[in-house]
């Protein structure tokens, strides 16, 4: 036998002796009887998600968001004084550390993203109406929030619609521009960043269909499409992205259930949306319906075709994420207090549901994967 040969073997040999390596998974919640952010250890190789333990104890935290040197966690939550965002040290047992806070200053935060840089923050408020840049120094102190306020309202949908609503935010796969969807004006606004100082100044605005009620986005896995998720039309709108002028412009929409499936419902909401990294698959939740929509996408044209979908086996589905490894999704349950798991079908996208990775988590309301 050859060198090369006896050491594969050895290889193989350790792979299936050893454990597999599990990675971290957070969530942040948001409802009765959750005490703050929980963590759990997710095994990549057989999809097992073991039980969640409470990580860092703190009032109604939302969404969470890493800091790019892998070593801070920050997220929107009920700080001392108000609304705000909190930033935690994330500690060698994955146990989080609270070290800095700061007000938002226009109400609670529904999404938090950090630039690439490093530097700032940004996070949405659905109530105030407005996207609030919080500035991160060296040590990852937050500093002051400085708020834009959006301006009116489509009204295609009655008081849903009757004022801006942003609901996330994030930025272009260069950090030269940030985006953030707003469910009431049915557009999304588009700053350009200026990381140095740092700040973001008003840029355009790209307009999703009328009464879709923007929420979510994310950018194909080669920049030059975003897929916009509509909350209250359950669609997601396909843009082509002018990356050199930071611009947007409209293609095509597609349901995500059909009409006779939404009457089933008394109420349905579309939550959140997920690109595979093979750029060749969409996924968006279904509140209401508790579904996960799968979708195959044309790399060429942006268009996307429905696949199937896939109940989540738990109530009112407000995030999903993909794992490192882009071979399953995990599901929150928020209503259910559930977290679920699917593994992904490579070839087509399809999901199927892991019995054995289920598990109980107060209200959970965002998923956020640690490195592997």
């Amino acid at each position: 036998m050859s060198f090369h040969l006896i050491i594969i073997t050895i290889l193989g040999t350790l792979a299936m002796i050893l454990p597999a390596r599990s990675v971290d998974v957070y969530f942040g919640t948001g409802g009765g009887g959750s005490k703050g952010i929980y963590r759990a250890k997710f095994n990549p190789e057989n999809g097992k998600l073991e039980a969640a333990q409470l990580a860092a104890e703190i009032r109604g935290p939302g969404f969470l968001s890493w800091h790019p040197d892998g070593k801070k966690i920050y997220a929107v939550a009920q700080i001392e004084n108000g609304p705000g965002v909190a930033g935690f040290h994330v500690k060698n047992d994955g146990s989080l550390q609270q070290f800095t806070s700061s007000l938002i200053g226009d109400g609670g935060g529904t999404h938090v993203a950090i630039h690439p840089s490093g530097k700032f923050l940004l996070t949405a408020q659905y109530g105030g109406g407005s996207t609030a840049l919080l500035p991160i120094d060296e040590d990852g102190q937050l500093g002051k929030s400085v708020v834009m306020e959006h301006k009116g309202g489509s009204r295609v949908v009655g008081k849903r619609q009757d004022s801006p609503h942003p609901h996330w935010c994030g930025f272009s796969p260069d950090g030269r521009f940030s985006f953030t969807p707003d469910l009431g004006t049915d557009k999304i606004h588009i700053y350009e960043v200026d990381a140095a100082k740092p700040a973001i100044t008003r840029h355009a605005l790209a307009a999703s269909v009328p009464g879709g009620g923007p929420r979510h986005m994310r950018f194909s896995a080669d920049g030059k499409f975003i897929y916009l998720l509509n909350e209250l039309s359950l669609s997601v709108t396909t843009f082509a992205y002018d990356a050199a002028k930071g611009r947007a412009k409209r293609l095509t929409t597609t349901p995500a259930l059909s009409d006779a499936v939404k009457a089933k419902e008394t109420f349905n909401s579309a939550a959140e949306i997920l690109i595979h990294p093979n750029g060749r698959f969409v996924w968006s939740s279904n509140r209401g319906n508790d579904s996960i929509t799968c979708y195959r996408a044309n790399p060429e044209t942006g268009l996307l075709s429905v696949t199937e979908v896939e109940p989540i086996r738990g109530a009112w589905p407000r995030n999903i994420n993909i794992d490192p490894s882009a071979r399953w999704i995990l599901a929150a349950g928020a209503h259910s207090d559930t977290v679920s798991v699917f593994r992904i079908n490579q070839e087509t996208g399809g999901l199927s549901y892991q019995t054995r990775g289920l598990i109980k988590v107060p209200a959970p309301v965002c998923i956020l994967f640690g490195p592997e």
